[in-house]
């Protein structure tokens, strides 16, 4: 099994690699008939990642969750799973060079530079831990692809209104679209961020034995948390969309982005392991 996940792990960075010609070539040259071939080799490639995850959690005895470069493929494995469910239930395939490039990223820095760690601490073996840690990274991943999306609609609605168009923006869907894009990403992400929620308020008395409700990063999801769900409710009964969701979405992404930099590295938590 060693040398399966090892061949898995050299090749990751090479089917992402591929996944990027194919999306490139077909974003700037335009070649709509490689869109069927792209979503079939993007399935293969989270199949693939899937496999690769779950065989490394089977061969080390834990969740590949234990050093950044583990958290790496994970994050890999998320945007790319992320993206392509909007592919899937959008039909549209030309923004997936922007999605895919920070996935090839993380994927080869992961693969050039992991190790294989035996010992870990006890508390880190726990598969509950590991669907938790993965569906708060699924979460906040799309809830990220989805304020990509609103930057792009914010910047092509800039152009339109200002009457300057680029040539990489006339590439691009249209605001309806990006919109959709952006609030599709964001339900998505909304989704597995309560499943994460609810996953950790089941695991933290087992692996603790008391709930601690004033945790700071406990309070700033659920603040995220709150501040998403109001906005995905806001838009199906208060009707808001176009430029007022979209900032709203952007908007939210900052907050999860401070609350996870600044919490994490200003304020203790029993998230911190080390």
């Amino acid at each position: 099994m060693n040398t399966i996940v090892d061949i898995l792990n050299i090749s990751l960075p090479l089917f992402y690699g591929g996944l990027l010609y194919l999306y490139g070539r077909s974003f700037f040259k335009t070649i709509s008939r490689t869109d069927y071939i792209k979503t079939i080799i993007l399935a293969a490639t989270v199949l693939i990642h899937l496999v690769y995850l779950l065989l490394r959690t089977i061969l080390f005895n834990h969740p590949p969750i234990t050093t950044p470069l583990e958290i790496m493929t994970v994050i890999a494995f998320c945007i790319t799973l992320a993206y392509l469910y909007i592919e899937v239930i959008s039909k549209v395939h030309g923004t997936g060079l922007f999605v895919l490039i920070p996935a090839f990223m993380f994927q080869g820095i992961s693969s050039l530079f992991i190790k294989d760690l035996g010992q870990v601490p006890e508390i880190l073996r726990s598969n509950l831990l590991g669907f938790h840690v993965t569906s708060a990274l699924l979460g906040y991943t799309a809830i990220a692809v989805g304020a990509m999306y609103g930057i792009l609609y914010l910047m092509l609605y800039h152009d339109i209104k200002s009457n300057h168009f680029s040539v990489i923006y006339k590439r691009l869907p249209n605001l309806e679209i990006l919109e959709s894009m952006s609030f599709r990403s964001t339900l998505f992400g909304f989704i597995f961020l309560s499943i994460a929620i609810v996953v950790g308020l089941i695991w933290l008395p087992i692996a603790f034995g008391q709930i601690f409700y004033s945790d700071p990063k406990l309070i700033g999801t659920m603040f995220i948390w709150v501040l998403y769900a109001v906005g995905l409710v806001s838009k199906k009964l208060a009707g808001w969309r176009g430029r007022k969701i979209v900032v709203l979405y952007v908007s939210g992404f900052i907050v999860a982005l401070f609350s996870i930099t600044f919490v994490n590295f200003f304020f203790s938590s029993f998230h911190q392991f080390y």
